[in-house]
């Protein structure tokens, strides 16, 4: 027995976003038939409000409803200092801990010549232009520890060094409550690349 058109879709909708298979698409599909109608309309008009309502900014690409971004346009921030990341999620994670008071820069990915992803086709541009103001004295890159991170991170810091800037590179290692014998060998190499003075 086929489901009717309507859910069909739904569930066809589903799975296009990262992490659904058909199961969860399926579920996801039938807890929307269940909800009263106001709650489908408010969830139907905050995804359309999240393609409308929001963009990257021009300065930092980070996703914003103002141009320049608040980030950006905050005036006791620390501009000596830029912190590189992946994706805008990033942002949200590393402002959580209420520590770093710099600024930030969002690569929307990172290099992968296997996915055909080069230089061109990830937010450096404008990540070259800013450093062209006399205030930056450090890019701290926070790429992600996996192959393609740790490309992105040495080709930012081979491209960036001749400027003058320092570079530095977020430490990677042992999670706090993680146990050495279940890690694996890189991690663990970073722990120990990384260990510092006690």
């Amino acid at each position: 027995m086929q489901y009717p058109q309507p859910i069909a879709k739904l569930i066809e909708s589903f799975t296009k976003l990262p992490g659904i298979g058909q199961k969860t698409a399926t579920r996801l599909a039938f807890t929307v038939v269940d909800m009263k109608e106001e709650a489908v309309n408010e969830f139907a008009k905050a995804l359309i409000a999240v393609k409308r309502d929001l963009t990257f900014c021009s300065v930092c690409g980070n996703i914003t409803q103002e141009d320049p971004c608040e980030i950006c346009q905050d005036k006791t921030r620390d501009r000596s200092t830029i912190l590189v990341v992946e994706e805008p999620k990033d942002v949200m994670a590393l402002e959580k801990m209420r520590e770093y008071h710099g600024l930030y820069h969002v690569l929307h990915g990172v290099l992968s010549p296997m996915e055909g992803t080069g230089p061109d086709d990830i937010n450096l541009t404008s990540l070259i232009t800013r450093l062209h103001d006399e205030t930056v004295q450090e890019v701290i890159i926070a790429t992600n520890a996996t192959t393609e991170g740790e490309a992105t991170a040495i080709y930012l810091s081979r491209l960036i060094k001749p400027a003058g800037i320092k570079v530095t590179r977020l430490a990677h290692g042992l999670a706090v409550g993680s146990d050495i014998e279940y890690a694996d060998e890189i991690t663990l190499l970073k722990a120990v690349e990384g260990r510092r003075e006690i």
